[in-house]
């Protein structure tokens, strides 16, 4: 062993002779550069690391419906306000304007009031039960009054938008024959087959197919493109949120609009920590949520660490927010919805936080481990890519 260490004595020692000896400027030099070195792979790494959102394919950008003779549409070309936005954009930039003082592009006018978009993966089994719940609340507003803050008299009626991503079971076929049954015909303007009227009783149902799976986030950004209500709510598949609590979120909503008619209303579950239905949950699920809750409310800024539910899957967004939003999305997992928050708050839109209805719904295909692992991995280098400059508001 002694013989062992005074052979590597020499070679231990030999380098701090070298820096001993070394000039000062040159170790300086040397230092600078291993500093630099480091940077640039990490960044490179960084630049790796961070998703970038596929484009949307032709026929991802068609829906199916349901017609007035009970008939399924063919292909039918979805409406796409973000093209004729960044068009808009586009020329607004080449134009000479006064610094300081260009025009903001505006999103094409709302055609109705609502838009409900609905990410759904091989949900066959659940997603009717949500889909009757929330035509049912939306048929009983018909008259445009209880439980909706003000009316809206320049748009009428609503839409849900089933984005199937990519599933490979009856998804697509149970949401149409749901709006079958339902009467959730795409002739806007006509009554229903339960013959309700008026703001909120004349709705249709859309079916959108990704033809392979993009994620949860992927799906509700691909179906807010293509919305056309004044205002837009993302929700669940499954149901656990309470949909009539939509009525909240958009009193909140309308109430928190700014000069340009921005603001977001962000569901939440905060209420109900520490009631029964949070405590039935194991250990581990309640652990791995407050480890979350910690690293969003250090890594993220600080309108966004205020909110205390940024995951859950009920959000609404007046229309005029979305240009500040939904161009600028990367993410397509389950953290889209703190990237969304992000960019609300970078472009200084208001966000309030409601407190929703909710319960645990049976059949999540979720591994809870995994997910929070990933959830974390996806905060940490989405945090990153926006505050080093990989990810800009072009």
């Amino acid at each position: 062993m002694d013989t062992g260490s005074q052979s590597w004595h020499p070679l231990i020692q030999l380098p701090w002779t070298y820096l001993r000896r070394a000039p000062v400027a040159v170790l300086l030099a040397v230092s600078i550069l291993l500093i630099i070195t480091a940077v640039f792979l990490l960044y490179t790494l960084l630049v790796i690391a961070a998703p970038i959102p596929r484009e949307s394919r032709p026929g991802e950008k068609a829906f199916r419906t349901v017609l007035r003779n009970g008939k399924v549409s063919g292909p039918k070309q979805l409406p796409c306000w973000i093209d004729r936005w960044k068009a808009a954009k586009q020329l607004t930039f080449s134009e000479p304007t006064i610094p300081g003082h260009a025009p903001r592009p505006k999103i094409d006018d709302a055609e109705l009031l609502l838009s409900v978009v609905v990410p759904a993966y091989n949900e066959e089994k659940r997603l009717g039960v949500m889909l009757d719940e929330a035509v049912s609340f939306l048929r009983s507003k018909s008259d445009g009054s209880a439980g909706w803050s003000k009316s809206t008299e320049a748009v009428q009626g609503w839409e849900i938008l089933v984005v199937s991503d990519g599933s490979t079971d009856k998804t697509e076929d149970k949401a149409i024959a749901f709006a079958r049954e339902r009467g959730l015909i795409e002739d806007q303007g006509a009554e229903t087959k339960d013959g309700s009227s008026g703001t909120y009783g004349r709705g249709c149902l859309r079916v959108i197919s990704l033809e392979h799976n993009r994620g949860k986030g992927g799906a509700v950004v691909h179906g807010m493109r293509h919305v056309r209500g004044q205002y837009i709510v993302f929700a669940d598949a499954d149901g656990a949120s309470q949909f009539s609590d939509i009525a909240g979120l958009l009193k909140a909503c309308q109430a928190a609009e700014d000069e340009h008619g921005r603001a977001v209303a962000i569901g939440s579950r905060a209420h109900l920590v520490g009631s029964e239905v949070v405590v039935k949950r194991s250990m581990l699920r309640n652990f791995l949520m407050h480890s979350f809750h910690l690293l969003l409310w250090i890594l993220t800024p600080p309108a966004t660490a205020s909110i205390k539910d940024t995951q859950c899957g009920f959000k609404l967004f007046s229309r005029a927010s979305l240009p500040d939003i939904v161009p600028f999305m990367h993410s397509e997992g389950w953290i889209f919805d703190v990237e969304m928050l992000m960019l609300a708050e970078s472009a200084r839109v208001p966000m309030v936080e409601v407190p929703i209805g909710w319960k645990e719904v049976p059949g999540s295909k979720l591994n809870v481990v995994w997910a929070s692992l990933g959830m974390a991995w996806g905060l940490a280098v989405l945090r990153c890519a926006w505050a080093l400059g990989v990810y800009k508001r072009k």
